[in-house]
């Protein structure tokens, strides 16, 4: 047998970072492709196929995998060379939910020790979801239950033991622990009373990674409908005034709110120690 496979992944922090727990180890999934050879038997190609794509889905953090798995000898006179099947197939919380983390979480996560990590309003748990995967210990915060129902099943399907979930209106408990969190993420989501606690939530040299949207997407799109759910220019710098500034920008960005173009306020910045 002669297996070829593609993996989908977000591969750009193990090139940022060089470090083999951004991206996904080879060696272990060749050695677990071996070991289902070894231990598992089927009559078909196709069904031991179906075994191999579903186990990679399940116990890597990968999105997609294309699959060649071929016979090169096969036992049929008139055939010179090999018979297989090839097969394609996507995580299946993917095909209804975000493929994956906001594009800035992506390109700044990197810049902290794994910790533990809280999502403020965290949705359907896309960044969160993804931080679990990367190894960090991760609480989701929201108060829409539907939306926690969704993080529990892809938290589930993923098998991530290190995801726990927070039902918590911010609005009339804007309360987090003290000196708690190693990074706190915000993403599409306004709250300015909730800055203070936010801050006083970060263990020192604890990091804020944080976009929403600027007044400029309210004018130009129309989105927020109101404009109170938006920041002004350099607001957020005035709202994290306490905090060490890493990065910020304000601009038109992809990657952000349903993975569309938006103008937002990105920044990332940490407690000193």
């Amino acid at each position: 047998m002669a297996v070829d496979l593609e993996l989908e992944y977000p591969a750009e922090h193990a090139a940022a970072t060089d470090d083999i727990a951004h991206a996904v180890d080879y060696a272990k999934v060749v050695k677990r492709l071996l070991q289902l050879a070894s231990t598992e038997r089927f009559v078909l190609v196709e069904a031991f196929a179906e075994r191999l794509t579903g186990a990679l889905l399940e116990e890597f953090p990968i999105s997609a995998v294309r699959l060649w798995l071929r016979k090169l000898k096969p036992p049929l006179a008139d055939v010179a060379g090999s018979v297989g099947v090839r097969l394609e197939r996507v995580r299946p919380a993917e095909r209804h939910h975000a493929a994956g983390p906001t594009e800035f979480l992506r390109a700044q996560a990197h810049r902290f020790p794994k910790g533990r990590a809280l999502d403020v309003a965290a949705g359907r748990g896309r960044n969160a979801v993804y931080l679990a995967a990367q190894g960090w210990t991760v609480e989701a915060l929201d108060r829409d239950e539907e939306a926690l129902a969704a993080i529990a099943s892809a938290a589930k399907e993923r098998r991530l033991s290190n995801l726990t979930l927070r039902r918590m209106d911010l609005e009339t408990e804007p309360v987090l622990p003290a000196s708690r969190y190693d990074l706190i993420i915000v993403f599409f989501y306004l709250q300015r009373n909730l800055f203070p606690a936010i801050l006083k939530a970060l263990k020192p040299g604890g990091g804020l990674v944080y976009e929403t949207f600027l007044i400029d997407n309210h004018l130009r799109y129309q989105h927020p409908r109101r404009k109170e759910f938006c920041l002004d220019h350099n607001e957020l710098l005035r709202l994290t005034s306490g905090l060490r500034v890493l990065h910020y920008d304000e601009g038109e960005h992809d990657g952000g709110y349903q993975d569309e173009r938006a103008i937002t306020a990105r920044l990332v910045a940490v407690r000193e120690p």
